[in-house]
């Protein structure tokens, strides 16, 4: 694919996220339940996991500067954003969008993540103990856990063979 259209694409994906995670998202000082992942999961199945990576980490500084929650900006969290997805894309580009690999990319990105990472960011921010926030974080997580496996696979099986034809594949023979 051409770079232009990549960032192009990219630029989208980190628009959905950002107007996702604003609206349609429910959130706590320690806690964020919603569906910014998609858009995120998406860009880094189709480019790869660098690609993903950028596309979480400017979706987090973007949306910072648009929509600051209270807490001042805080670098750690948009390394947190950068590896989920570098994750995504390790796990799921190029491969098949099976239920076992979007278990071990959600699951990866779950437990190392949003529990490990995020938790211990998020503990020097809100200056509380590490083992005060990962009770909630756990449980948040749990519930997410089978939603976002569940949304990222069904929505590939429906958008994937139309998002493969129309733009991975057009792209591709434009360059040839």
């Amino acid at each position: 694919m051409n770079k232009t259209r990549t960032v192009v694409y990219i630029g989208l994906f980190v628009a959905l996220e950002i107007v996702i995670t604003r609206f349609l998202s429910f959130q706590t000082a320690s806690i964020r339940v919603g569906f910014g992942f998609l858009p995120i999961a998406l860009s880094s199945i189709m480019f790869g996991p660098v690609a993903g990576g950028l596309t979480a980490a400017f979706a987090d500084i973007i949306r910072m500067a648009l929509f600051p929650t209270g807490a001042p900006y805080f670098p750690g969290l948009t390394i947190s954003a950068f590896l989920t997805g570098f994750i995504y894309g390790l796990v799921l580009h190029n491969k098949p969008k099976s239920y076992p690999r979007i278990i071990i990319a959600v699951f990866m990105i779950s437990l190392l993540i949003d529990v490990g990472l995020n938790t211990f960011w998020l503990s020097i921010m809100l200056n509380k103990a590490f083992w005060v926030l990962v009770a909630d974080r756990i449980i948040s997580n749990a519930v997410m856990f089978p939603v976002k496996v569940f949304i990222i696979h069904e929505t590939w099986r429906y958008l994937g063979s139309f998002i493969e034809l129309h733009i991975l594949k057009k792209a591709t023979a434009a360059q040839k």
